[in-house]
């Protein structure tokens, strides 16, 4: 089965949730009999042209102009069309409104499926504009997927589709990640030693460092706990967080920028948690929680009534606080920082529970019968042999 997905960035020009997703799908589906090619607009592509990726084609159309975090690219429509025709299934991943356009405009007589990331938050005046290019591209779909059954819930333009809706848990490859070397963790435990908080992710408005910052300041931390945080990761309000720890006069916080995948799992194996802050619905899943589970840390976020929720369990596999609530967050690093037996247990269950549900094996195999179900019901014409797996089951808790 060919497989084409379609998103408005991809490797090496980002490196986000999304994009991790979708390198996961492309890289993992060969054993169920899928083969993926990935549609995306570049700022590098001055024309278009077809890349490899992780032995992955990528097919790139120079960008236009981007709008609202949103890229356009005039010259897509014509390469959209001869991907799509080389298609089985074209796996759509939401948001971005010119896919829209182009699934619209393209009219691909191809089944469609769509992965629902995240609703549009930030730009509400545009949204009303964008509303029913949204609607009729959500109607045309054969299947919507949600991932997590807390965004399904939660999610006011998913509970309007909710009959196409099913929920596929985003899941990681472990054997993808290096392990981490002795000589360079012994080096970052020199540099910022151990037992530390760890927030890692793109520097973006809605991860709520500054709330993160601010439950390290004299205004609300406790002179009787020994809380240490490291910022892993560059992005656009990062000059603002830095200013903000200057004038907080805070000693215990550590900017490290972007750094390699190898240095991500040093500093994950020194660190005591994964705080993930985001206090805004953006923050659909929280992939830094599934490889602090990954790497057997306890985990605290905020209850957003998104995925983050559905990836780290209150009391079991970390701890989950209210959103924008400076207190609660230091009140939550305060109680690991004193209970080291529930660091260890939490630990131990948010490794579990990511064998049992956010491995990339379990994504991709859901994935590839979903691709199978919707080609069935389509009849369509150059199916390969995929899997027929049955639907995995998706635990709350």
């Amino acid at each position: 089965m060919r497989v084409l997905q379609v998103f408005k960035t991809y490797y090496p020009d980002s490196f986000g949730g999304v994009e991790q997703v979708i390198r996961q799908i492309a890289t993992s589906s060969a054993a169920y009999g899928v083969t993926c090619k990935v549609f995306a607009p570049s700022p590098a592509a001055a024309d278009v042209r077809t890349v490899q990726e992780d032995g992955v084609d990528v097919i790139q159309v120079p960008c236009t102009i981007e709008i609202a975090s949103t890229p356009f690219a005039i010259r897509a429509l014509g390469p959209f069309r001869e991907a799509a025709a080389w298609a089985d299934v074209i796996h759509y991943h939401f948001p971005w409104p010119f896919g829209d356009l182009l699934h619209l405009l393209g009219q691909p007589r191809k089944p469609a499926v769509v992965t629902y990331h995240s609703d549009i938050v930030r730009q509400k005046a545009l949204l009303q504009l964008y509303k029913p290019l949204q609607r009729k591209f959500l109607d045309s779909m054969r299947a919507i997927v949600a991932t997590s059954p807390n965004y399904a819930e939660t999610s006011e333009t998913l509970q309007r589709h909710k009959d196409k809706v099913s929920v596929i848990p985003i899941g990681v490859n472990e054997s993808a990640y290096p392990r981490p070397d002795p000589a360079r963790v012994a080096a970052w435990r020199d540099r910022v030693g151990e037992g530390f908080f760890l927030f890692i992710g793109v520097i973006r408005y809605y991860k709520g460092l500054h709330i993160l910052l601010d439950a390290l300041g004299p205004a609300v931390a406790s002179t009787t706990r020994n809380v240490r945080v490291v910022i892993v990761g560059s992005g656009p309000v990062e000059n603002d967080l830095r200013r903000q720890a200057l004038a907080l006069k805070l000693d215990n916080v550590e900017f490290l920028g972007a750094v390699s995948e190898e240095d991500k799992m040093a500093l994950l194996q020194l660190c005591l948690a994964v705080v993930f802050p985001s206090h805004l619905r953006s923050e659909a899943y929280g992939i830094t929680l599934v490889e602090g589970a990954m790497s057997g840390k306890p985990l605290i976020s905020a209850e957003l009534g998104t995925g983050s929720s559905f990836v780290n369990i209150d009391g079991r596999t970390g701890l989950v606080v209210p959103p924008r609530d400076p207190q609660a967050l230091r009140q939550a690093m305060d109680r690991l920082v004193s209970h080291p037996e529930e660091v260890a247990r939490m630990g131990r269950e948010a490794r579990v529970r990511f064998e049992a549900v956010f491995t990339a094996d379990r994504m991709t195999s859901a994935y590839a019968d979903l691709y199978q179900r919707v080609c069935d019901k389509a009849q369509c014409s150059h199916v390969a042999g995929a899997s027929t797996m049955v639907e995995a089951h998706v635990p709350r808790d």
